[in-house]
């Protein structure tokens, strides 16, 4: 446990290839990861990226989830806790962090954090970095958003988390679907205070173009 320890979480919401690219990039940052998963975050990760992960502890291959971005990764960084062990550490406020993200956030993990239901470990963990007030980012991904789901984002942002909703920006001129992940992973590290070199930012030159 150390200060500067991230808590990543992946829900049943589209957008397996955030969250997989998200724990690729902070490991390789150097930063411990604590990993959660759910098993509807399984079931769309076989259907989005074709892998299939276990979630038993003694079964979990942290290959199976990163596949080929995890050469050159630190695994010895990624620590795994199955979604129903509340003895884990981030179950608890005294277990310090940096911050949560919950990439991605499904609508059913969203209302749970918005209304304090703690039915797992993922539930848990997001309301404990509310109330330690810290940094708890939550990358939705759902579209159209009927009135309960906007309504639950906008209690979770009033209780103190970030809702970052997986949106690529097309100001980047993306070449390749991983671009598009890059920017959304990018934009869940600056609030992380990860440093990356994931994106080009607004006001830096665009390809192919000189500045004055």
């Amino acid at each position: 446990m150390a200060a500067d320890d991230l808590v990543v979480a992946m829900t049943g919401a589209s957008g397996a290839p955030y969250g997989v690219r998200l724990i690729e990039v902070l490991l390789r940052a150097g930063r411990t990861v604590h990993l959660t998963v759910s098993p509807a975050a399984v079931e769309v990760m076989t259907q989005e990226l074709g892998r299939t992960v276990r979630l038993e502890p003694d079964a979990f291959d942290p290959l199976a989830l990163l596949g080929p971005a995890a050469k050159g990764a630190d695994l010895g960084l990624l620590h795994y806790h199955h979604f129903r062990d509340f003895r884990a550490g981030i179950a608890s406020g005294s277990f310090l962090t940096a911050g949560m993200a919950v990439c991605p956030c499904s609508m059913g993990t969203l209302a749970a954090v918005a209304h304090g239901i703690s039915e797992n470990l993922i539930h848990r963990a997001a309301d404990v970095h509310l109330k330690e007030r810290r940094k708890l980012v939550l990358v939705p991904r759902e579209t159209p958003l009927g009135v309960v789901q906007l309504r639950n984002m906008a209690a979770v942002a009033e209780a103190g988390a970030v809702v970052l909703p997986a949106m690529p920006a097309f100001y980047t001129r993306p070449q390749r679907v991983q671009d598009m992940v890059d920017f959304v992973v990018g934009r869940v590290c600056d609030q992380l205070g990860v440093g990356h070199r994931l994106l080009e930012r607004w006001g830096d030159p665009v390809p192919g173009e000189t500045g004055a």
